[in-house]
């Protein structure tokens, strides 16, 4: 703190010498001016004194018969003339000063930590229905209001804060993991299941309803194959009535799965020239500025390089800079060898193996074939497998419903 006020007050360094340097020094401390750093060299003295104790030297030096000599000046009395010869340093100093506290006043960077279930693009969407945006002013902004917000238009969030940490806003929410109940109606237990192929039932193991098909028998697309009307007989062998309930059960079908793709006997693959032409842009938030161009070729392609300051990223500003790199390309046009299609095609076959084998089919017998057709390689292959199959198909009640007012009147 001393070595502060000594700065704002201004020092010099200076050198003594002459007759009674010592009775100098003496005189000095019985009128309060104050000496530090004092070195002897010899019968010469060098020493710092602050800049209003130098003012009061005249009258000790010549009654001590010394000289004075002055060898460094410190402190801001000394530096604040030569920055104000400094134009345009000055200038850029108060500029970056007046952009400094003008950035403070801004919200640069938005946060959300705890977000699962909500994407990044769904909030940014809600922020900006709200007027929450980067580079907005802190005092438009109502923190109390912005998390009801977010608790109103978003129900699984249980729990919302937002906080301003300098020039960032973070906001933090809590999701509800358990599944968010609606208010929407119960649909009545009655559904058949009902078969989406056409083939031969291989096995049929049922949990709730009544089987309608047995192993080996041949079914039709739409075909029942397990009903969820369950008959309740009287004891006469009559039935009484039926109970519904949602049919379920694991039925195999051995059915025929047919697959075709093709493959053009030309492809084009872009072979780049060498030529590139380079052009650099500044952003500040969601505005950019670029330098003026034309179309660099006739047909490239663009790779974006974009970097920010580490000033502009410490003060959590939106500004950054990048350049866009047009590499120009030619579309070269090649065909297929024979080798290189069946390659191609057999690859597509094992992925839609794949994809077969993840649903849980079980592949008995293939076929492929490959074959030209007219420009394309075409292959076609049938598929003898064993799937799990059935849907839920909901019982139509109304004729149900109709049948016993239609006994009664019998």
């Amino acid at each position: 703190m001393i070595e502060m006020l000594k700065y704002i007050r201004g020092y010099l360094r200076i050198r003594v010498w002459g007759f009674s340097p010592e009775r100098f020094m003496n005189l000095c401390s019985n009128k309060d001016i104050l000496l530090w750093d004092i070195v002897r060299d010899g019968e010469v003295y060098y020493m710092n004194i602050t800049l209003k104790g130098f003012y009061k030297l005249r009258p000790i030096a010549k009654k001590t018969g010394t000289r004075v000599a002055v060898l460094q000046r410190y402190g801001l009395p000394f530096f604040l003339p030569k920055l104000l010869k400094r134009k345009v340093f000055l200038a850029g100093l108060l500029l970056t000063v007046a952009f400094w506290i003008w950035s403070s006043t801004h919200i640069w960077n938005i946060e959300l930590e705890g977000n699962y279930q909500i994407t990044q693009d769904v909030f940014n969407d809600f922020l900006k229905d709200n007027q929450v945006s980067e580079g907005m002013r802190k005092d438009l902004l109502d923190i109390e209001n912005l998390e009801k917000e977010i608790r109103r238009q978003f129900p699984q969030v249980t729990w919302a804060s937002a906080k301003l940490e300098g020039t960032k806003l973070r906001i933090s929410i809590k999701e509800n993991d358990a599944p968010i109940i609606t208010d929407s109606k119960e649909r009545p237990a009655g559904a058949d299941l009902v078969s989406q192929y056409q083939g031969t039932v291989v096995s049929v193991m049922v949990r709730s309803g009544v089987p309608a098909v047995a192993v080996g028998d041949a079914v039709e697309t739409g075909t029942v194959l397990v009903e969820g009307r369950v008959p309740v007989y009287n004891d006469d062998g009559t039935v009484r009535e039926y109970i519904y309930v949602d049919a379920d059960a694991d039925v195999v079908l051995e059915h025929t799965v047919l697959f075709t793709d093709s493959l053009p006997f030309d492809y084009i693959e872009k072979e780049y020239t060498g030529r590139e032409e380079k052009r650099y842009y500044l952003r500040f938030g969601e505005k950019e500025w670029r330098m003026p161009e034309d179309r660099p070729f006739l047909v490239y392609d663009s790779v974006i390089k974009e970097s920010r300051p580490l000033l502009f990223q410490k003060l959590s500003v939106p500004f950054y800079t990048g350049s866009y790199t047009h590499r120009e390309y030619q579309n070269v046009e090649y065909a297929y060898t024979l080798d290189e299609a069946k390659v191609l095609l057999n690859k597509k076959i094992s992925q839609y193996i794949e994809s077969l084998e993840e649903k849980g089919v079980q592949i008995i017998e293939k076929d492929v074939k490959m074959d030209r057709n007219g420009d394309s390689w075409v292959v076609n292959g049938a598929f003898l497998v064993q799937e799990p199959i059935g849907v839920r198909v909901e019982i139509d009640r109304t004729e149900e419903q109709a049948a016993p007012g239609s006994e009664e009147d019998g």
